[in-house]
């Protein structure tokens, strides 16, 4: 009788510390994401818009994580050093990927054997920011309008050179695009990068060009070039008096943009709490005020629609890529 008293007395006990404050030990030892810097890893070169909203909102991410976010740029072909390294990095959330209209909306309709599938290997985030175009003529070239640019090409088919950043870039793809919509051939003057192309149009060498508002928008404001219309469905809020293509070509959209992204292994619930966070930042009235100074626009979105929204910009670029023709070779 002593014996069964004693084991049960035994089990009560066992059964207390089972469901007591000890119980929850391992619970509240997991330790709570991010306990250690989280890095954002950029695959281009520090300067350009992506590097610097990005920046701007690791900034503001930092004070509000008990963690700093590290800023890394990871430069070279064309973004895949970069996007590969962000793939090949461990799925705990601690290396978040900025994934781009080049890298990921581009890249793998243009380059063979990329060492990424954009459709399957991430789990994107949020888009943080998108950008317009702008098409930017010279003072001299006549045609002001879409619809004036349009009834000269197709007047004089291919005698209208138009400048880019270099082949395959979003300029390229989107004038290409632009052409096929309106049925008239333009003539490709590729660059390399929009500065020198830029320099050309400013000089007279070239009579248009077509490039990101954020670069654009100083030659603009300082009269020395003209904006005839900018590529996204709406008009751009450093540009309000400009109209857009889809004004005179209903659905015609071609934007940049930059986005966060993750390994597709990474748990959700940090997908989940990086998303809530960023988001939170991107419709803070005063970031969005600052992205749209600096030449974009915030674009916070969930999980779900940040991967709609991928998935259709490389199915968009694709055929993009398509009509053009272009290769890498």
């Amino acid at each position: 009788m002593t014996h069964e008293i004693r084991r049960r007395g035994l089990l009560t006990a066992a059964a207390a510390l089972t469901s007591g404050p000890l119980a929850a030990t391992p619970a509240f030892a997991e330790e709570a994401w991010p306990n250690r810097p989280v890095r954002f890893l950029i695959p281009f070169p520090p300067g350009q818009a992506t590097d610097t909203m990005v920046r701007l909102l690791a900034d503001t991410l930092s004070q509000r994580w008990p963690q700093r976010v590290v800023v890394e740029n990871r430069a070279g072909g064309a973004g895949v050093v970069g996007t590969e390294a962000g793939l090949r990095s461990p799925a705990d959330g601690y290396t978040v990927t900025v994934s781009t209209s080049g890298t990921i909306g581009i890249n793998p309709s243009l380059i063979p054997n990329l060492p990424y599938d954009a459709e399957k290997d991430f789990s994107y985030i949020t888009t943080v920011f998108t950008v317009p175009l702008v098409i930017v003529a010279g003072p001299s070239f006549a045609p002001r309008t879409t619809e004036e640019l349009i009834a000269a090409a197709r007047a004089a088919p291919g005698t209208i050179d138009y400048g880019s950043g270099g082949p395959g870039t979003s300029q390229h793809l989107s004038a290409e695009m632009f052409s096929a919509r309106a049925g008239i051939k333009l003539s490709h003057v590729p660059y390399r990068g929009s500065g020198p192309a830029m320099a050309d149009l400013l000089s007279g060498n070239i009579p248009l060009m077509f490039d990101s508002v954020s670069s654009a928008l100083p030659q603009v404001q300082g009269g020395r070039i003209r904006a005839i219309a900018v590529t996204s469905p709406q008009r751009a809020p450093q540009m309000p008096d400009v109209p857009t293509i889809a004004e005179t070509l209903p659905g015609f959209s071609a934007i940049g943009w930059a986005g966060l992204a993750v390994p597709a292994a990474t748990p959700r619930e940090i997908v989940a709490r990086i998303n809530t966070d960023v988001t939170a930042i991107l419709r803070d009235p005063a970031m969005a005020a600052r992205m749209v100074q600096l030449g974009g626009s915030p674009a916070p979105q969930s999980p779900e629609e940040c991967t709609a929204f991928v998935l259709a910009e490389i199915a968009k670029w694709r055929e993009a890529v398509r009509s053009a023709g272009v290769t890498t070779g």
